[in-house]
């Protein structure tokens, strides 16, 4: 590594002899007699081309691309600077050895050489803030089994532009920046980028290890306009946790199809799954991982809770609106809604104020704090004994949104009960937290109008997909 840095810090300096650059952009030669040939040497702007000379002591740029970008089979040939509409640019031509047969882009078998293709261009990784382009001239085979077909390089797959480790690095800063930005910032457009995108979350998918998953979680969030919800999959291990597989719409169809891409043997490996209390979904994990511990959400019942407490207020505002009673409830929701250990010094004041009165509303909130004692409980007798007994209690409530709740509740209990035979093992927050975590993919590309690129973003961003090794790595 330490010969490589004198190596390049020796041909910038040959570089700085040779090349001199003015505010402008332009490029002159100097001499000896500097101000001799001040002047002239203005006069001489490089024109479209122009050839790098390497000197003694010095290293020329295929050197570098020799030792981090070597390719089986081909040498580089011709260095040259080009001044292109976007800025200056370097060209590079590759050149087939001589006892290179070319290999059929169909069944990757070697022919004999039909023909040759007009030179193509093939953008790499920036150098120096230079785009780099390899240039080349594709071959056709003679196949015995597919016919004449263009040949198969290592640098670059199929009719893309670009060079396949120039999209494994565009790739790479769009897990930081929004696609947008990466294609102003490297001078080139959207669709490349997603392409590049594509070619991660292809190549991450057919490698990702799928081995050792105990804990899944099981979501869904809310899409575009509409009824448009995504399922997400997520594994919540203590020793891993990451997005494992995204369905469109929020069927039982759709949690079926991850039971089928996942397989029978992982599913039967499953020993907790988390879930909120959407039918379609228990139905699903009853069928096919019945083996498992199925935890229900803290946050939906919670959820479920806040809503049933903003009913029982909105309808009480509207009932002393209409028998001309004080607005007590005015500007009330947050105070009703947000735990009182995150009341500020006035909502304290007015929560107390609120008190005195015998307020339906106030009833449901007492409630819901009431119930924030089930979660810490330590018996799993003494918990199913408390939950009955709040549910007693609220169905004497006369409070009708909080009765629906308690009904729910009861319907799912041997559900609720199974938090404490997990015993804490497994948080139902980590999957609110991805959930968040894809919002926000979302909201930094200002939303995607198709659902394959809000999938790929999602795989990209969440599903720590695997990478191969390269040269070209930004920590």
């Amino acid at each position: 590594m330490w010969e490589l840095c004198e190596t390049v810090c020796g041909f910038a300096k040959i570089c700085g002899r040779v090349l001199g650059v003015h505010r402008s952009g332009s490029f002159h030669t100097q001499g000896a007699a500097h101000d001799a040939s001040r002047v002239d040497s203005e006069r001489m702007v490089v024109t479209t081309h122009t050839r790098f000379s390497e000197t003694n002591g010095g290293m020329q740029i295929k050197t570098i691309l020799n030792r981090i970008q070597k390719h089986r089979g081909f040498v580089y040939g011709t260095v040259q600077l080009e001044e292109q509409v976007s800025g200056l640019a370097l060209t590079v031509d590759l050149v087939p050895h001589r006892r290179n047969r070319p290999r059929c882009a169909g069944c990757a078998q070697p022919g004999p050489v039909y023909d040759r293709l007009a030179p193509r261009r093939f953008e790499f990784v920036p150098l120096w803030g230079l785009r780099v382009f390899f240039v080349y001239m594709m071959r056709r085979v003679d196949c015995p089994h597919c016919g004449v077909t263009v040949e198969q390089v290592p640098w670059a797959d199929g009719k893309h532009q670009l060079t396949t480790t120039y999209q494994w690095f565009l790739a790479r800063w769009a897990k930081r920046l929004s696609w947008q930005e990466v294609a102003r910032v490297f001078d080139t457009s959207w669709d490349q980028v997603f392409r590049a995108v594509a070619l991660a979350v292809a190549w991450g998918r057919d490698h990702v290890d799928l081995t050792g998953i105990r804990a899944i979680g099981i979501d869904e969030i809310h899409w575009q306009h509409g009824s448009n919800f995504l399922t997400l999959v997520y594994q919540i291990d203590a020793t891993r946790k990451r997005l494992l597989w995204i369905g469109q719409h929020r069927r039982a169809k759709t949690l079926l199809r991850f039971f089928r891409w996942f397989g029978k043997e992982r599913t039967a490996a499953l020993g907790f799954i988390c879930s909120d209390m959407w039918q379609p979904y228990l139905k699903v994990v009853a069928k096919k991982a019945g083996q498992a511990l199925h935890i229900l959400d803290r946050f939906h019942i919670a959820t479920h809770m806040s809503e049933a407490i903003d009913q029982v207020r909105r309808a009480e505002v509207r009932s002393l609106r209409e028998r001309g009673r004080q607005p007590l409830l005015t500007r009330a929701r947050w105070v009703l809604l947000k735990r009182r250990a995150n009341h500020t010094r006035e909502q304290r004041a007015r929560l107390r104020e609120l008190v005195q009165h015998n307020l339906r509303a106030v009833r449901a909130m007492l409630l819901r704090e009431w119930f924030d004692d089930f979660w810490h409980y330590r018996s799993l007798d003494w918990a199913g004994a408390f939950l009955d007994e709040w549910c007693v209690q609220v169905m004497r409530s006369r409070l009708e949104p909080m009765k629906k709740v308690a009904r729910m509740l009861r319907r799912h209990r041997e559900l609720l009960l199974n938090w404490f035979r997990a015993r804490g093992a497994i948080s139902a927050a980590i999957v609110e937290g991805f959930n968040n975590k894809a919002k926000l993919t979302t909201r930094k590309a200002y939303g995607f109008r198709s659902y394959r690129c809000l999938e790929m973003a999602l795989y990209h961003t969440l599903g720590h997909l695997p990478e191969p090794e390269t040269t070209h790595r930004f920590r």
